[in-house]
């Protein structure tokens, strides 16, 4: 009988992820397919331990934390044929001579889009209520509000910009709130965007139509102020614009001038800059929301991104395709 090898693998990534991603059971799941030392998390790819580790490694674990992958690392790791990514996107992570050199990429953005839709659910949601405005009115104020008969997400107009995995699954959610959805991706025929329960529409008829428009497209050059001045101004008055895919879509001066004259309220989880300073008007307007980048996986939902790299490892030493493989070409579409 044909003895199993272990191929050895090293994390490369902070070791508050390694420990969200891979707790105990799916670090015992990750141990019967490869060699790895659970208690070795590379921040850095300099020095001894990092020298020792990678020489031998087949298999790079990266994740949120890791320092970028390029030709220094591939040469310090002369075995390594794969990186598999417990996190989202490796468009910022690996160089491009990984894909050049041919070695295999995998990314566990698909199980961290989930949490990213259902924080926008949550946003579209209180957002049609304006609850969080409301919130801080009450708050200071102790008085229930005139609500007026507008609110609520029922019968609402939702913009999805972007087809990405992120879009495609808010799209499906809404199916189950009464509301019309538009979609704005020039990647998507109109046939696609019907079987994916919305309607085609191009950017300026999809703001102009939209009582909540949520951002889903990745950060590229053509994508930079996507949502600039004037196509802010086509929003109706009182539309909640939501944003948990990259700051640089959005033009921050413009969205400040129209927040402050009160047409729209925005619910920011990414923002240009990141972080915005200290005292940014996006951070003082009453209308405004503000998080800290945690539409992402958090906590407890950081396990959904080591048993999908668990997973995805389990089909790289069977041989069998991966679910989340990345291409060179992916990451001209990728966040």
């Amino acid at each position: 009988m044909k003895t199993f090898v272990r191929p050895a693998a090293v994390f490369a990534m902070a070791a508050w992820a390694r420990d969200g991603a891979f707790p105990p059971d799916v670090m015992e799941r990750l141990h019967r397919l490869v060699d790895v030392d659970p208690a070795l998390t590379l921040t850095a790819f300099d020095g001894p331990d990092a020298a020792a580790a990678l020489r031998d490694a087949e298999i790079l674990i990266t994740g949120w934390g890791c320092p970028r992958v390029d030709a220094t690392v591939l040469h310090a790791a002369p075995r390594l044929r794969a990186c598999v990514h417990a996190a989202g996107s490796v468009k910022e992570l690996l160089d491009p001579v990984v894909f050049q050199r041919g070695l295999t990429v995998s990314s566990a953005a698909e199980a961290n889009a989930v949490p990213v839709a259902e924080y926008t659910i949550a946003m579209l949601v209180l957002g049609a209520k304006d609850a969080l405005t409301l919130a801080r009115g009450y708050g200071s104020t102790g008085r229930l509000p005139n609500a007026p008969q507008s609110r609520g997400l029922l019968g609402a107009t939702v913009g999805v910009v972007g087809a990405s995995r992120v879009g495609r699954l808010v799209l499906a959610r809404l199916q189950d709130f009464g509301v019309t959805r538009l979609l704005h991706d020039p990647t998507v025929t109109p046939e696609q965007a019907e079987r994916l329960g919305a309607e085609a529409v191009d950017l300026d008829d999809l703001c102009r139509r939209s009582d909540l428009l949520t951002v889903h497209a990745p950060a590229l050059p053509e994508t930079r102020h996507l949502l600039d001045d004037r196509r802010l101004a086509l929003l109706p008055p009182g539309a909640v614009l939501i944003n948990t895919a990259r700051g640089s879509l959005v033009d921050t001066d413009a969205l400040v001038r129209h927040c402050a004259a009160g047409r729209l309220t925005a619910v920011l989880d990414v923002t240009d800059p990141e972080p915005l300073p200290p005292g940014h008007p996006l951070l003082r307007m009453p209308n405004v929301h503000v998080t800290p980048h945690i539409a992402g996986a958090q906590g407890r939902e950081m396990r959904r991104l080591g048993d999908f790299a668990t997973a995805e490892i389990g089909r790289l030493v069977r041989g069998q395709p991966l679910a989340g493989s990345v291409s060179a070409d992916d990451l001209a579409l990728i966040a």
